[in-house]
């Protein structure tokens, strides 16, 4: 018995070894990558050591394009992004997770359902209201599309906050406390866990976003950092060792993040079952 489980304990690290050395792959070819000089991102083989380390890659990347900016923009977006949610996504889910008023169930199945309508679908309807509002290539068209709340994000909420005694409010109520008091003094700071999950899977979705930065923005001032990558794409072919070197920048402030909040990301894994 002590042999099969010492057998079975190896099988199971050698998968978790080989799943982690596969992931951790794109990022290793990419730092070699941005280290490489152009006659050396093919010719060294595919994981091959440069033939010798190229640092001014990273200075040409902020010279050649306003890749500060990029991050800067790419920062205010998340973060405004991040606040919205909290902000409007904590209000709704409270409506709808404790407050009582006709056809509270349809309305919120309704909005639930927009989940099941690919992103792709309402690309075109949403471009045409930001034109329309006169957003185009400004900060409210990046931030205006997740800033109000998002299906997911509400759903979550609303369900965490349907998990909170309902014994506690009615204690509240009581004592004279209003609506807004309880949600503000009692709702959320139970709630500090999903709301913590939430900012970070915010936060980190739109560092990531790419397909509605490239549509809602035309000029280098409000370009964001996925986008401002693609600005090493030439008409005959990729600078690969100065795109490899904008995406590892790009990739230091969520590593950064994740050292900050490890904690707060494992637990987000447990309670969304997301990766």
């Amino acid at each position: 018995m002590a042999i099969r489980r010492g057998l079975k304990m190896a099988l199971i690290y050698a998968v978790l070894i080989i799943g982690a050395c596969i992931s951790v792959f794109p990022y290793v070819w990419a730092v070699l990558t941005s280290l490489k000089p152009a006659n050396d991102v093919f010719g060294a083989g595919f994981l091959g050591l440069p033939s010798h380390f190229e640092w001014s890659n990273y200075t040409h990347v902020f010279t050649s394009v306003p890749l500060l900016r990029y991050l800067l923009n790419t920062f205010l977006v998340a973060i405004c992004s991040v606040l919205g949610q909290l902000i409007f996504g904590s209000l709704a889910a409270y409506a709808f997770a404790r407050m009582r008023f006709r056809g509270k169930n349809i309305i919120f199945l309704g909005y639930l359902s927009t989940l099941m309508i690919p992103n792709i679908v309402t690309l075109i309807p949403l471009f045409i209201l930001i034109k329309q509002l006169g957003w185009i290539n400004t900060y409210y068209g990046l931030i205006a599309p997740t800033a109000l709340g998002t299906p997911v994000g509400i759903f979550l909420l609303r369900q965490f906050f349907l998990t909170i005694p309902v014994e506690l409010e009615e204690a509240m109520r009581i004592d004279g406390a209003g609506v807004m008091r309880i949600f503000a003094q009692l709702i959320l700071p139970l709630s500090k866990p999903i709301l913590a999950t939430l900012a970070i899977i915010t936060f980190v979705a739109s560092w990531n976003n790419f397909l509605w930065p490239l549509i809602v923005t035309n000029s280098d001032n409000m370009k964001l950092i996925s986008v401002g990558i693609a600005s090493f794409q030439l008409q005959y072919g990729a600078q690969w060792n100065y795109m490899m070197a904008a995406a590892t920048i790009a990739l230091l402030p969520l590593i950064i993040l994740f050292i900050v909040f490890q904690r707060r990301i494992i637990e987000s894994i447990q309670i969304t079952g997301l990766k």
